[in-house]
């Protein structure tokens, strides 16, 4: 595996032209990060072909605004839609599974806006209709699962977690 850890300065023209399985950008916006980090592994491209149809699932737990960054960044899901789209997505699907009333979360998260402006589709997933039971053969103890069916029936699914930073810890003797 090819690693490439980088500070992110948005100014900086110089990249360097290879292939990298994992690319860690720190410091800068969201948006900016991500544009910088998926042109280093070789664009979005390489990983959506034409046709496909994609699932982004972010974190869309909480009925917080985009201010209380509780919740996965709104432009960086619209931005991550918008070149899914570019690459040739058939379509792109959104959903998560809230913790608070999930109408609020898509809504005040930022996320629902973002994500239909940039062309996906937003789905709940609050529904125990919305899962199909999905057979694990190689399972050992578990034998099955209930899977979202907009990820049963994608070719890619997409996880993008908040950005989190919970800080150093001191010991407490």
């Amino acid at each position: 595996m090819t690693t490439m850890v980088q500070n992110f300065d948005p100014k900086a023209t110089n990249t360097i032209a290879t292939n990298y399985d994992l690319v860690a950008v720190m410091g800068g916006e969201p948006v900016a990060m991500f544009r910088k980090a998926i042109a280093e592994m070789g664009g979005m491209g390489k990983f959506i072909k034409k046709g496909d149809k994609v699932v982004v699932k972010p974190n869309i737990g909480w009925d917080k605004t985009p201010e209380m960054a509780a919740n996965t960044n709104p432009q960086l899901v619209g931005e991550i839609v918008s070149q899914c789209i570019k690459a040739g997505a058939k379509e792109v699907v959104i959903f998560d599974h809230t913790c608070d009333d999930w109408t609020k979360c898509y809504k005040n998260s930022g996320i629902e806006a973002a994500a239909k402006t940039a062309g996906a589709k937003v789905v709940p997933a609050h529904l125990s209709t919305y899962y199909k039971d999905v057979l694990l053969p190689r399972g050992v103890v578990l034998k099955s699962a209930k899977i979202h069916e907009a990820i049963v029936n994608c070719d890619k699914w997409i996880n993008v977690p908040i950005l989190k930073n919970h800080g150093d810890r001191k010991s407490v003797v």
